[in-house]
């Protein structure tokens, strides 16, 4: 009971974050393209279209959140896992989709530099960064939700583009040369892709049913091995539902024994998949010979 106290507490927690997060951001999105437009500056207009992806992405990662949590039923039989990691992925791809916007953007203003006001990025980048620091920290790091991992890593991103356009700013102050806002602005495109790129592989595995980051399927077939009575596993196949959700369905040959033994070793092969693995949702079939392949029997006929 307090350990679903605990979960219901923590996640309307997120849930509430997540909501403070989108409207603070959106707040900033139209101050910082205001102040982009008068600084004249590429680094802080990108910044804005940045945060702009990231309010978007608070957007779908809530969400995704709320249909995650969501039980499951006669149509949606294991629920709404896959949301989560359907709102992940679409949140990763829009940001590689923005990092080529800033790339084009910032060829055009290398070709035909414009004087900024450093003194409007300076101040402007230092709000946003204290506000980006602000929603990491609210979102409680990236932990196992892939959904709220990558929503977390837009924010920590854009946290980074921010100081990137506090040092720009200062660069520009001492020696004059206009060309660092845009070339800050590549620098912020080439970040945005390589904190998307991870999730985007990611999202992908589960949604093309892989198996899940971190579980080798040699292992889980040599743990159910070793439990006594098994005498082989085959027909394995293991893939993720959501983010902390990872299923596994599989044929054990076994003696024939009375169904009372074989409970016994059915209890031990989910307690060792749970244990070792956090695989906890499993159908096992168990098998007194060698199974053939159905579809190979009907050939035979």
């Amino acid at each position: 009971m307090g350990h679903n106290h605990d979960h219901s507490h923590s996640h309307a927690a997120t849930g509430r974050a997540l909501i403070a997060s989108i409207v603070l951001t959106l707040g900033f999105v139209a101050f910082e393209t205001v102040a982009g437009f008068r600084a004249s500056s590429l680094a802080l207009l990108s910044d804005a279209g940045h945060n702009f992806a990231d309010a978007f992405a608070l957007l779908l990662a809530a969400f995704g959140f709320y249909l995650q949590s969501r039980p499951a039923n006669a149509v949606k039989t294991f629920g709404y896992h896959r949301a989560g990691v359907l709102a992940a992925f679409v949140n990763a791809v829009s940001l590689v989709v923005l990092a080529l916007l800033l790339f084009y953007e910032s060829y055009r203003r290398l070709r035909n530099p414009q004087p900024v006001v450093e003194s409007t990025m300076i101040i402007v980048a230092a709000m946003g960064l204290a506000m980006n620091l602000f929603i990491v920290w609210r979102l409680g790091g990236h932990g196992h939700d892939m959904n709220i991992r990558a929503a977390w890593i837009h924010m920590l991103g854009d946290a980074m583009s921010c100081v990137a356009i506090i040092l720009g700013a200062v660069a520009i102050h001492y020696t004059g040369w206009q060309k660092i806002d845009p070339v800050l602005s590549i620098l912020i495109g080439i970040m945005i892709v390589w904190s998307g790129w991870g999730i985007i592989q990611e999202s992908l595995n589960v949604l093309l049913e892989g198996s899940p980051k971190g579980i080798e399927l040699e292992k889980v077939t040599g743990g159910m091995r070793s439990v006594d009575g098994v005498i082989d596993v085959h027909d394995v196949h293991i893939w993720s539902l959501g983010s902390q959700a990872h299923a596994l369905s599989c044929h054990v040959l076994i003696e024939d024994v009375p169904p009372s033994a074989s409970e016994v070793i059915l209890r031990n092969l989910k307690a060792v998949l749970c244990e070792r693995f956090s695989i906890n949702h499993s159908t096992i079939q168990f098998e007194h010979v060698l199974c053939e392949d159905p579809c190979a029997m009907v050939k035979k006929k």
